[in-house]
């Protein structure tokens, strides 16, 4: 007796599980110059590399011959594969069925997905596309509603997930509710700029709700979520969304007992950019590009920033020292001087506990003014935002360098130094309890209004002070581990990448974090 007959109704089902929304509905996704969930996870893998799991989940109707008569696939895509030749679970909603919002079958994969990741330790990507629940057919009376109450809840596994393995979300169409929520519950998060719009609540409860009536696009779309915070990354199409998810994996082990992975470098540790030396201007209030100075230190083409538009005064970005991946933290003077918003300073804590998560080393590239003062700053909490980065960073666990490239004033300053870090100074350096101008307008303001010429007694002030704020004095006393030619950076650095070699390698435990303001 042969089961040949079962066989060939599986793969029936197999078959008509791959045609999705059918063609008319992978001809409406592809109208909208989007690629359906097949697509984009054959983009996103190594070619060949996916192994779908549930093929077979849908939801079939049966005639009363108990044949089968219809057949709605899941509607989330959900399987292993690889990225660069290492293991990925990848998963995403069809949006070509029911617009992505989960049926039945679809909704139990999407739950497994985060499992699959957790109990596999292998990182997780969502491609996202879609709604969360409905109203349409709630009202029924009878049978079995809800979960049972021993179960866990459905949101532990998501939370639990981001502090094993790293996770990484693309929305690439509407995203919304549930979904939404995924997207965020990530160490990585990319949209598209003209095909993806992520909310809370879509237009039609927004105007029933609260009488606004606004499109998708302006609720949730690019030009919203650039400065919100709610994603990392603006990418121009899915192909670069997904080329951004392979590349920020790339930084990253699989999961958190793992060193991250060290590659091949052929730029030479002993490269030494002659524009360094005069990256940082004379005049002390003169902006200049610290992002070009990150990259004439980091080998060459590594840098990958992440949430450049929120909290712009604060850059955070990932690269590599020699192959060895690195977390950069840097401010930017062309923001508020580089002072620490409240934006910022949530960037930064969330970027500090990223690196200490998966052990990567910092490297810290100071030029940092203090907190945002003014009345938007005390409306927003700066105080308690920065002290939370303050805190991540003086308990991250992860080899630190900081590089004072210019100005170090305040309590914010204390963000830049993790415990044991090796400090460095350029000779361009100022530091102190609070910026020059600042500082002189408050300490010695009787004596200027009293003045004959106060313009010109706050000048002299000034320069007396500056002048005895020269950084050599901290290179005397050894405050600093050494001073440095700016020229020198990348060689010293890359000398200490081998000094951690050791370090690194026994950090492959969890971190745990504790409460922190």
């Amino acid at each position: 007796m042969s089961w040949e007959k079962e066989t060939r109704e599986l793969e029936e089902r197999r078959h008509l599980a791959k045609q999705q929304g059918g063609v008319e509905g992978i001809a409406k996704q592809h109208a909208k110059g989007r690629l359906t969930i097949r697509e984009r996870i054959d983009e996103l893998l190594d070619d060949g590399s996916f192994v779908e799991e549930g093929q077979a989940t849908a939801i079939p109707e049966y005639n009363d011959a108990e044949e089968l008569q219809g057949y709605v696939p899941a509607n989330y895509v959900l399987g292993h594969g690889q990225i660069n030749q290492r293991n990925v679970v990848v998963g995403g909603e069809d949006f070509t069925l029911k617009g992505g919002s989960p049926n039945a079958a679809g909704l139990r994969k999407s739950i497994y997905a985060e499992h699959m990741a957790v109990d596999y330790q292998l990182p997780l990507v969502r491609l996202l596309e879609g709604g969360g629940g409905s109203v349409a057919g709630s009202g029924k009376k009878g049978g079995t509603l809800g979960e049972p109450v021993h179960v866990e809840p459905r949101f532990k596994i998501i939370a639990d997930a981001m502090g094993q393995v790293p996770v990484v979300s693309a929305a690439l169409g509407p995203v919304a509710g549930f979904p939404a929520g995924r997207l965020v519950a990530s160490h990585f998060s990319v949209m598209t700029r003209h095909t993806a719009q992520i909310l809370i609540g879509g237009p039609a409860l927004v105007e029933r709700a609260l009488g606004v009536r606004l499109t998708k696009e302006e609720l949730g779309g690019a030009q919203v979520h650039a400065t919100s915070g709610v994603v990392d990354n603006i990418a121009e199409d899915e192909y670069d969304a997904l080329a951004q998810v392979r590349q920020f994996l790339g930084y990253l082990p699989s999961h958190v007992r793992e060193r991250a992975p060290r590659v091949a470098c052929d730029d030479s540790p002993e490269r030494m950019e002659q524009d360094l030396l005069t990256a940082v201007p004379r005049d002390s209030n003169a902006p200049f590009d610290m992002r070009n100075i990150v990259k004439m230190v980091v080998d060459l083409d590594s840098f990958f920033e992440m949430g450049a538009a929120f909290g712009p005064s604060q850059i955070c970005a990932l690269a590599r020292l020699n192959g060895q991946p690195v977390g950069v933290l840097a401010n930017d003077c062309v923001h508020y001087a580089g002072a620490m918003t409240t934006a910022a300073a949530q960037k930064y804590r969330r970027f500090v506990e990223l690196c200490d998560s998966f052990h990567l080393p910092i490297i810290n590239f100071v030029d940092q003014p203090g907190f945002m003062i003014g009345p938007e700053a005390e409306a927003t909490g700066t105080i308690r935002y920065g002290m939370a980065a303050v805190s991540a960073a003086v308990q991250a666990t992860v080899p630190w360098a900081s590089i004072q490239v210019h100005k170090g004033f305040g309590v914010a300053t204390a963000a830049h130094f993790g415990d044991n870090a090796y400090l460095l100074s350029w000779p361009s350096v100022e530091s102190g309890a609070l910026p020059l101008e600042g500082g002189v307008a408050v300490a010695y303001r009787r004596e200027i209004a009293e003045a004959d010429n106060p313009e010109q007694k706050r000048r002299e002030l000034e320069e007396r002070l500056r002048s005895a704020r020269s950084p050599f004095g901290r290179a005397e006393s050894f405050s600093i581990n050494d001073m440095i030619d700016p020229r020198e950076t990348r060689p010293v650095l890359c000398r200490w990448i081998e000094l951690i070699q050791t370090k690194l390698d026994r950090l492959i435990e969890p971190v745990t974090f504790g409460y922190r303001p």
